[in-house]
């Protein structure tokens, strides 16, 4: 029986993209369904009943929540192909502090341009 690898995501997530990327890397197979993030499926509630945020990675009916956790799942599980993440030490090391950076910094920046460019779009556009 073939896996059955759901992922449940928004298309312009960076957190999504990291798993997309993780799914690409290892060559494994899914469906990819998009989220309406204004108006949640009742999958997506169903299998995130905590944060109720994407992305949600289902394999074979069990969700797993929070793009690093899902990207290390995906690593351990398929674990015959090539690791993600550096043999070295060091290295993974450097490669999960650029990714906690991301998280912290990057993804923050992005986050306040975005509500600046929507609250842009309310405001009345002035004649010059």
């Amino acid at each position: 029986m073939a896996d059955e690898v759901i992922l449940l995501d928004y298309w312009v997530s960076p957190f999504g993209m990291r798993v997309r990327i993780a799914l690409a890397e290892k060559g494994i197979k899914h469906e990819y369904r998009e989220e309406d993030l204004r108006n949640k499926s009742p999958l997506l509630l169903q299998m995130n009943p905590v944060h109720k945020k994407i992305p949600v990675l289902i394999h074979n009916g069990k969700s797993i929540c929070e793009s690093l956790i899902a990207v290390q799942y995906i690593d351990e599980v398929w674990n015959e192909k090539s690791p993600l993440l550096p043999s070295d030490p060091y290295q993974r090391s450097q490669a999960r502090f650029w990714a906690d950076y991301v998280d912290k910094k990057i993804y923050e920046v992005g986050r306040n341009l975005w509500t600046k460019k929507e609250k842009n779009k309310k405001l009345p556009r002035r004649n010059s």
